[in-house]
């Protein structure tokens, strides 16, 4: 993986063997739902859960996969609000396998198959729209427990 992907305003946990990548924008709760999959591999309603970066993430393409790392200055790094900055635990880099998007527009009760997805770099990922004022963490546990009908 190279040192030169691109820097994005997102969030990422590494739930078991894959990365949650969680975009959306300022204030839209990205660090809090980062650790709220964090307590939730603690709690184990999900397979261990491990930080890979906060705010800041790079990209890279590895093979027909999206690697995720958390930036330099940020790596271990969490902001948890009413506390501040906090030190985590965190990996150094994985493999991205789900997208979640904050405030959506294209969040639905019923969604549509194609909205299920998205292409960063041009590999195809599943991923999650949730509306504004939606709860991230059900559907995301949701995602990675459950099956397609």
């Amino acid at each position: 993986m190279s040192d030169g992907g691109p820097s994005v305003h997102a969030s990422a946990v590494k739930v078991g063997p894959l990365a949650v990548l969680i975009r959306g924008p300022s204030g839209a709760g990205k660090s809090r739902l980062a650790f709220d999959l964090i307590m939730a591999g603690r709690s184990g309603v999900v397979d261990s859960a491990i930080l890979v970066g906060d705010d800041r993430v790079h990209l890279a393409t590895v093979g027909h996969e999206i690697a995720v790392r958390p930036a330099p200055l940020l790596a271990g790094l969490i902001e948890i609000r009413g506390l501040g900055i906090r030190g985590c635990d965190f990996v150094e880099h994985a493999t991205v396998g789900l997208v979640v998007d904050l405030d959506a527009d294209d969040a639905e009760r019923l969604p549509p198959p194609e909205s299920l997805k998205t292409t960063i770099l041009g590999v195809e990922i599943p991923r999650i729209p949730v509306g504004r004022g939606d709860s991230p963490l059900p559907l995301v546990v949701a995602a990675l427990t459950t099956t397609k009908s």
